[in-house]
């Protein structure tokens, strides 16, 4: 038998608050960058060791930074003047029976290639690589050692998911997926991929407050700059406007000045201000949902980069949301859901010291639903090791 709890929560569901908060940090977003290229990197890893040795080894690509360059803005195209640095840090395995991993390639590869899928103007091979990993502890790895069909958590920690996202989270998700789409940068080059949305819902107006650097080889002036700024800007108001009744203002690089020249306007030589301004952090970023939901409890673990099969910090992140949107679509008369899974280290991770629901009824009562909440958590958790999988190859993002 598993811990599950279940309990109805007296609160106000966030639609029907007066004020909601939500962030979404875009593909070119220095912490966004970090995270994708650690959970690449874990990606890898994973393939190597499942298809060399049958099974995934010990290994954390959690404590990434990416250091930021130097760049020279100019009309028509700036250059390069120190460039960005990433740093691979934590654990993996380098050695199985005898048998030598080339962790460091791996890692390296693996970021140069999610650069140049991603990121049109970024020369993934003038960046400078630090690969820091290391060996892990004797009592961590021997988890991987002991034969167990499920793994033992490699550390006590909790997380929580929800469903469903609000308008609001839908809406600054999407439009800095739609911002960074082929489609959008068909229309308009110039825009970079260090898009950041932020949104603030104040009753019944939404206001979303948008990043978007522009890339300076396809802007020849200040008066060229502030013209393109306004088709984007007109762009973004119309997308926004077809998907949320909401009444919605929307606003761009409003740090700009005219009159200023550099000094007030948002351009770069690459499409992210990792080249010049701003460094990241791997857990910086969006939540495992995409977002960062200011209204919401969240997790202090950073998923990406963490293994697949034993680190709960990227397990239980990403299945408590995937649980409360079982929970969400397939259980009647549910409002908002909110799931909660705890570990405790050494102990299986299908069998948390606790997993938890709380529940808004939209009508009925909660012994109405509590058989059949129960019996998806219990489900989600029996399945837990085709769940490992998908993260292990990167069919979930984390990101």
């Amino acid at each position: 038998m598993r811990n599950i709890e279940i309990e109805e929560l007296g609160a106000t569901p966030i639609t029907e608050r007066k004020v909601e908060v939500v962030e979404r940090k875009g593909l070119g977003h220095p912490d966004y960058i970090c995270d994708s290229v650690m959970n690449q990197v874990s990606i890898e890893l994973c393939k190597e060791y499942m298809e060399r040795f049958g099974a995934i080894m010990h290994h954390n690509i959690d404590k990434g930074m990416l250091v930021a360059g130097e760049v020279k803005t100019k009309f028509g195209g700036g250059v390069i003047l120190k460039p960005m640095r990433i740093i691979f840090g934590d654990r993996a395995t380098f050695e199985v029976e005898g048998e030598f991993i080339d962790v460091n390639t791996i890692a390296i590869d693996a970021a140069k290639q999610w650069l140049r899928d991603n990121l049109r103007f970024v020369n993934a091979d003038s960046i400078h690589y630090q690969v820091e990993l290391a060996k892990g502890s004797a009592e961590l790895t021997d988890i991987f050692k002991r034969k167990d069909a499920i793994l033992g958590a490699n550390d006590t920690s909790a997380a929580v998911g929800y469903a469903p996202m609000t308008p609001t989270e839908t809406l600054v998700l999407e439009t800095e997926q739609y911002l960074n789409s082929p489609e959008f940068k068909k229309r308009f080059p110039e825009s970079g991929e260090d898009i950041k949305v932020m949104g603030l819902r104040n009753r019944s107006e939404l206001h979303l407050t948008v990043a978007d650097p522009l890339v300076d080889r396809f802007i020849e002036s200040e008066a060229e700059y502030f013209r393109k700024k306004e088709e984007l800007l007109e762009g973004i108001k119309t997308y926004a406007a077809e998907r949320t009744e909401l009444e919605t203002s929307v606003y761009l690089n409003t740090l700009d000045r005219e009159g200023r020249g550099m000094g007030g306007i948002y351009l770069t030589v690459t499409g992210t201000s990792a080249e010049d301004a701003d460094s990241g952090q791997v857990g910086r970023g969006n939540r495992v949902n995409g977002i960062i939901p200011l209204n919401r409890p969240v997790s202090s673990e950073a998923a990406a980069g963490k293994n697949p099969v034993s680190h709960v910090g990227k397990i239980y992140n990403v299945l408590s949301h995937r649980i409360a949107n079982e929970i969400y679509t397939n259980v009647p008369d549910i409002k908002e859901v909110y799931v909660w899974l705890l570990s405790q280290i050494g102990e299986p991770i299908d069998q948390p010291k606790i997993a938890a629901a709380q529940v808004i009824m939209e009508r009925g009562s909660l012994e109405d639903v509590e058989k059949e909440v129960n019996e998806v958590i219990d489900s989600e958790l029996a399945n837990i090791q085709e769940f490992c999988m998908e993260l292990a190859y990167g069919k979930i993002p984390v990101c």
